[in-house]
């Protein structure tokens, strides 16, 4: 940094959901580190004209923009910042305020713009003080223009990060919409052709496809091989004689075929109606998907990543190349900038040259093992098995309380188990289930339509396993001959792993694999970063507050929100700074009396200069003593005519609704992966319980037979949470230094 700690922040190119979050992070992150924090009104437009458009920023300026979709300090497209003038203007512009370090927010162009006006920053000055527009010791205090890029684009199309700001949003806006269409296809047995973005990057549509059931992709990295047209109809037209009363078609926008021709949706609308005779329409989603409040997963991203940009040009010397910050492998990193333009890029070039294996390839692991599950399960009729492969029994079932996603993982247990020619078992209800012998085969059909449905189809419980169960479990396996187990749930599947493999030495028949699927709101499971249903209780929690939030500020009020988790702070931490809560209380802190003082001070203080909404997110058991009632009794006697004081409990709200998309499609990529496992171990004599879980981004197995010593001895949560790093981020969001501050 300059001896003049200041620097700038702007939003550049398209917008996408969760640019505000990045832009709050960063004046943020910067005014709590003592530097002066300017943000540019209308990206390098308003960089070249100067005036009201670069403006010093206050914590309290960017209060209650966490919410907002779009950039509310604006986006153009700039011709003028393309010419030298352009740039020289807007040098100017930046050292005349002491600014010679920029966060930029946006796509690759936006970001090679950067570069290039920092490989002329020495020259521009030089030319500038010349004019006599700059004196030649204010050009000597700024010797170099440091520069931390993040992406923010809803394609996912950058390299040096895993997700791309928007992203995830755009793909809540595109499940939302076939899971719409989908009811209306289906009334009246219709055929949709529904077009969704991506010019080079075919993510969206993709993902899009996993996590809706799609009946055929188009997308531009892998185009379809000649001939494709009959096949599509073929498989299309089977799925009918199923009695599939409605079929999905999603289309990337850069679509094309193997010779490099657009396939547009209108195309393929002709082909299923010429050929199939079906009633087929066509939606093109269109700017929608840029659209509306971002999800959770933006927020928090999004928040994470403005904190550490900030901290990118704090701890490292202006002269170093541009840096990208992003997120790979759950972890935050930074990459130069240049070099992950470069490879961005390439992906064009190798699908514009026909090289699509290379393009595939380019886009990682991720991507093709997803394109590979979701031509299994779309499907119309499993594969014929191969000849001479053994004929498994594998069963499947829940343990734990409902989470959303665990039906998306049961459809790809079964589809993707009977497509390999095994015979697929459903226990109804969980280990009581079980008990009752209530097992049944599962055919391809029995699970149509489960992906996009909340709850558990097949039933769950709690209960958890006693020691005299353990014979009629072993009776039961036994009956059914069943050669491995999938266990999709909670804390009470992990328990009911652990114990058969404790009873299987006096219980030969429990002597098979079990693999775990971590599938519960509260994130509170060993061998894991993230568990299914966790991401949709986030996105229940933030589409709840943010509803709480809009009421409190028209009346001068304090909400006090109670969020499930039990032993585990993971929704409240992760809730509370997605809705930008000022205190959150966590399970695995505990709440002081100290606490409590400092809190109401703070609101008092804060409400008496004019503040207008204060939120407070506490875990259910955060403290056996300082309940939310305790919390809210002494707001409301301390608060007096200040601000009224107000509890709310989300409860079961949190375990409901549809998945999101992003547990949609965690849920498939887990269970396929520890299918596949189940499978391979079921004939080995592996005995040992797993866990499949994603651990810094890879997934992973690990045993579970000694459960105990993964977890907390008196708290269900294990001992070790990564995601309790993120606190100093929410704290450095959360507490104003000005006295009006907005959350």
């Amino acid at each position: 940094m300059s001896r003049n700690p200041r620097i700038a922040v702007f939003t550049s190119g398209g917008d996408s959901q969760g640019m505000n979050a990045a832009v709050r992070a960063v004046v943020r992150t910067g005014v709590n580190a003592g530097l002066e924090v300017f943000a540019i009104y209308e990206g390098y437009e308003g960089m070249i004209r100067g005036g009201d458009y670069i403006r010093s920023m206050a914590r309290d300026d960017v209060g209650g923009i966490l919410h907002l979709g779009g950039t509310v300090i604006g986006s153009a497209r700039s011709a003028a910042f393309r010419t030298r003038e352009g740039r020289l203007e807007a040098a100017f512009n930046l050292v005349s305020r002491g600014i010679d370090a920029l966060v930029v927010i946006g796509g690759d162009g936006s970001l090679t713009g950067a570069n290039l006006f920092r490989q002329e920053w020495q020259g521009l000055l030089a030319e500038l003080q010349e004019q006599g527009r700059l004196a030649e010791e204010v050009v000597a205090q700024h010797p170099h223009l440091a520069i931390v890029g993040l992406v923010g684009s809803i394609d996912n199309d950058m390299f040096g990060t895993d997700m791309t700001i928007g992203a995830d949003t755009a793909l809540h806006r595109i499940v939302e919409a076939v899971d719409a269409i989908a009811s209306t296809a289906a009334s009246h047995q219709r055929s949709f052709v529904v077009e969704v973005m991506g010019r080079h990057c075919g993510y969206l549509a993709l993902m899009a496809g996993l996590a809706t059931g799609a009946n055929w992709i188009l997308i531009p990295e892998n185009p379809p091989e000649p001939g494709w047209e009959d096949e599509m109809c073929e498989t299309i037209g089977a799925g009918r004689d199923t009695g599939r009363r409605h079929n999905i078609v999603l289309v990337a926008e850069g679509a094309i075929d193997r010779e490099g021709k657009p396939i547009s949706s209108e195309y393929v609308q002709r082909l299923l109606s010429e050929q199939l005779g079906e009633d087929t329409r066509v939606t093109i989603l269109g700017h929608v998907q840029r659209g509306g409040s971002p999800s959770a997963f933006d927020r928090n991203m999004s928040t994470l990543l403005g904190y550490y940009a900030v901290q990118e040009l704090i701890t490292t010397p202006p002269e170093r190349e541009p840096q990208l910050v992003g997120i790979r492998q759950n972890n935050v990193v930074s990459s130069p900038l240049m070099e992950n333009v470069r490879r961005t890029q390439e992906v064009a070039e190798l699908i514009r040259a026909g090289r699509y294996d290379e393009a595939m390839a380019a886009r990682g692991r991720g991507f093709v093992e997803s394109y590979e599950i979701l031509h299994t399960v779309l499907q119309a009729h499993p594969r014929e098995p191969q000849p001479g492969r053994r004929k498994l029994r594998l069963a499947v079932m829940h343990a734990g309380g409902p989470a959303p996603g665990m039906n998306t993982a049961v459809r790809a247990a079964i589809r993707l188990g009977i497509d390999r020619g095994h015979t697929m078992l459903g226990i109804y209800n969980g280990l009581p289930g079980l008990l009752r012998n209530e097992v049944r085969e599962m055919s391809w059909m029995s699970v149509h339509g489960w992906v996009s449905k909340g709850g558990a189809e097949l039933g769950t419980s709690r209960k958890r396993p006693a020691p005299e169960d353990a014979r009629i479990v072993a009776e039961r396996m036994s009956e059914h001959q069943i050669d491995g187990l999938l266990i999709i749930g909670g804390w009470a599947g992990y328990q009911l792993a652990y114990d058969m493999y404790r009873w299987h030495f006096d219980y030969p028949a429990l002597a098979l694999p079990v693999v775990c699927v971590p599938a519960t709101i509260n994130n509170d499971l060993p061998e894991t970063d993230l568990t299914i249903g966790a991401d949709t209780a986030l996105n229940s929690i933030v589409m709840d507050v943010d509803k709480i939030k809009e009421s409190a500020v028209a009346s001068r009020r304090c909400y006090v929100v109670e969020v499930m988790g039990h032993d585990c702070g993971y929704l409240a931490l992760m809730g509370g700074m997605a809705t930008g809560a000022e205190r959150i209380y966590l399970p695995e802190e505990g709440i002081t009396l100290d606490m409590l003082r400092a809190d109401v001070n703070f609101l008092k203080d804060s409400f008496q200069h004019g503040k207008r909404l204060g939120l407070m997110v506490r875990s259910e058991n955060a403290d056996p003593a300082y309940s939310t009632d305790f919390i809210v009794t002494l707001f409301e006697k301390e608060g007096g005519d200040l601000f009224d004081v107000r509890r709310c409990i989300l409860g079961h709200t949190q375990q409901g609704g549809k998945a999101s998309p992003f547990d949609r499609i965690q849920a498939t990529r887990l269970t396929a992966r520890g299918l596949g496992f189940l499978i391979e171990h079921a004939s080995t004599g592996q005995v040992s319980p797993v866990a499949i879980g994603r651990v810094e981004g890879d997934i992973r197995f690990a045993s579970i037979a000694k459960f105990p010593d993964l977890v907390e001895p008196h708290a269900y949560r294990p001992k070790v949470q990564r995601w309790l790093s993120m606190r100093v981020v929410a704290d450095t969001m959360a507490r104003s230094t000005g006295q009006a501050d907005q959350v």
